[in-house]
């Protein structure tokens, strides 16, 4: 916990002064008025607890966005690290300290039933008064086979209290049908139908197409239909996460740009480290028109980790 602290502190260059505040140091970012960062890699996060789709530019063509939304997973992802194992009470310190640098986005974990640590950082984070960022629950779309009036994993991210929530879903037909082992268009349904539920409850939502890059090599119309079923039904981030962490930086670009030219909802990456391009890959994705970069701290998450955002930033 102390060596995270250290790296967030020497590499963000901020710090904490005596009546409890923000204040900039030497070697930080440049930050506005208000304290957050600017510049080609950053931006404010949202306010008045609007989604981004709600009054917010949009794409519709590739290119790099003026602003880019930084989106915070180490206390949901970084904590799949080896010897990594937060308790409750470091996930609300950590996360006070990324709301304090400017964070737009914290990821704070999976609140389903078999993870009782993040269902208590949820509840105790609905009395902190966040500066800027938004508190985030992770999860995954409806089972198979279920409604999702009916579905537990769904009711438990409405119950977590959270302004903002990301689901993943498959993108690749070998994972729908393998991992899954359901059909192709029952794996649409459960995209649409669960991100139009969470809609329905007045939430925004991410929607993180899981193995995006490796589906859309395998079978780009596959990949293109499960990012319209998550518009379909209301989302107003779509994620590309490349989740194996085997893309190349010439292939992220190209298929980010695709995507780019097709939707006008705003684009986000989710970059894994397997082959040591995850910081490259999430630049980019952002040189294409990504306007979201998923990340965690010293790049900490499962198998050789994330992208990191120290390094990004």
């Amino acid at each position: 916990m102390a060596s995270l602290l250290c790296r967030i502190q020497s590499r963000w260059g901020r710090g904490v002064n005596q009546s409890g505040t923000a204040e900039a140091t030497v070697g930080s970012p440049p930050l506005d008025e208000a304290g957050f960062f600017v510049g080609p890699t950053a931006g404010p996060a949202l306010k008045e607890g609007a989604a981004m789709s709600d009054g917010q530019e949009t794409r519709g063509k590739a290119g790099p966005p003026e602003r880019v939304f930084i989106y915070d997973t180490t206390l949901r992802d970084g904590c799949q690290a080896e010897r990594i194992n937060f308790s409750v009470e470091d996930k609300l310190h950590l996360a006070r300290l990324l709301d304090d640098w400017g964070v737009a986005y914290i990821e704070g974990g999976w609140p389903n039933e078999t993870s009782p640590r993040d269902r208590e950082f949820f509840e105790r984070a609905r009395d902190i008064e966040w500066r800027t960022a938004r508190l985030c629950a992770f999860g995954s779309t409806r089972r198979a086979g279920t409604r999702v009036e009916d579905d537990a994993g769904l009711h438990a991210l409405v119950a977590a209290g959270a302004p903002a929530v990301a689901i993943f879903g498959k993108s690749w037909p070998l994972h729908v049908e393998a991992v899954l082992r359901t059909t192709l268009d029952e794996n649409l349904r459960m995209i649409e139908e669960s991100l139009r539920f969470l809609k329905g409850q007045g939430l925004e939502v991410i929607f993180d197409a899981e193995h995006f890059y490796d589906g859309y090599k395998a079978d780009s119309e596959y990949a293109l239909e499960t990012l319209r079923a998550a518009a379909a039904g209301g989302a107003d981030w779509l994620v590309l996460c490349d989740t194996n962490g085997g893309s190349m930086p010439h292939e992220v670009y190209d298929i980010t740009a695709l995507v780019a030219e097709e939707f006008s909802l705003p684009l986000g990456v989710h970059c894994h480290n397997d082959s040591g391009l995850a910081v490259a890959n999430s630049l980019m994705a952002v040189r294409a028109g990504a306007s979201m970069v998923q990340g965690t701290i010293n790049g900490y998450g499962e198998r050789t980790g994330n992208a990191d955002l120290c390094t990004i930033v």
